[in-house]
């Protein structure tokens, strides 16, 4: 553990013109241990990471020790790539990845191994909304075997989704996961409900979503001037363990629009998966000294 005694000082003698005590106690810790270092990866299609990336940023460092960089591509296509991603080593200075991609028509095969290897290899990740519909490829409609040549993606994930109903607000219950100790049941805005075409085994889940859904209107063919809404429901956030160092990975399939993003209730739910896949949440949902605010 690196300790900064300039930067403690400093904050410490901030913490005198602060009545509560607990800022001291909390000061300290965070002074004794060095941020988090986070990297978010964010770009592609039908979503306003522009945006989005400053609401995570912001949100995140407020909420706990972490200094937060971002790498986006304004390339709103499904295609978009990310240049990091062409080095090996790509993940090497970091504690853990956000990824916020939504590059569903990104399959080469090397590409997608050279992301899935850094967590392979230890490095925790969080994944955001679109980054389940990203690097797909083959039938990923239907369940894929473990082990396929267009697994690698879900496997780390750790649960697979093909698709989404239409926008309108999810019912948000938790588990009793650390993740979830101290969150309230919450509904959502306007969202998305992605569909769960698997949900693997090493998975635990941290919330379920109900959304009521209007049927799909079928092609050349007139809207049912009689049909009823019905209940959807989904895991949408939950965590995996991947590879052989069983490197955590936390996921929530929330956060299409931008008022999603900035509610206190997503940020407090990243924030808290950040902590738990970076061994900094303990078992009873308490963060690590020094990495709370």
């Amino acid at each position: 553990m690196r300790f900064s005694f300039m930067r403690l000082m400093v904050l410490v003698s901030l913490c005198f013109i602060s009545p509560d005590h607990r800022c001291f106690v909390q000061t300290v810790e965070a002074a004794a241990v060095e941020p988090l270092k986070v990297l978010i990866v964010a770009g592609g299609c039908c979503h306003d990471y522009a945006t989005q990336t400053k609401l995570l940023k912001k949100g995140i460092e407020e909420r706990i020790n972490a200094s937060v960089e971002v790498i986006y591509n304004p390339d709103t296509s499904t295609e978009a790539r990310f240049e990091i991603y062409d080095s090996d080593g790509w993940a090497r200075d970091f504690d853990v990845v956000i990824h916020d991609e939504c590059s569903a028509n990104v399959s080469e095969r090397p590409y997608v191994d050279r992301i899935l290897n850094a967590h392979r290899n230890g490095v925790p990740a969080v994944n955001l909304h679109c980054a389940m519909h990203s690097y797909r490829w083959g039938n990923f409609q239907e369940p894929v075997a473990d082990g396929a040549d267009n697994s690698g993606w879900y496997e780390m994930i750790g649960l697979q989704s093909s698709r989404h109903g239409p926008q309108s607000p999810i019912d948000v219950t938790y588990s009793d996961h650390a993740i979830a100790k101290g969150l309230s049941s919450w509904k959502t805005v306007n969202e998305e409900l992605y569909n769960n075409v698997r949900v693997y085994d090493s998975s635990h889940i941290v919330a379920s979503g109900k959304q009521m859904q209007m049927p799909r209107k079928k092609k050349n063919k007139p809207v049912d001037p009689d049909a009823k809404p019905t209940e959807a429901e989904a895991v949408v956030a939950w965590t995996n363990e991947f590879g052989p160092k069983k490197t955590r990975i936390f996921s929530t399939s929330l956060g299409h629009n931008n008022d999603t993003v900035g509610d206190d209730k997503y940020l407090d739910l990243i924030c808290r998966g950040l902590l738990w896949s970076t061994h900094k949440l303990t078992e009873s949902g308490k963060p690590a000294a020094g990495y709370s605010k």
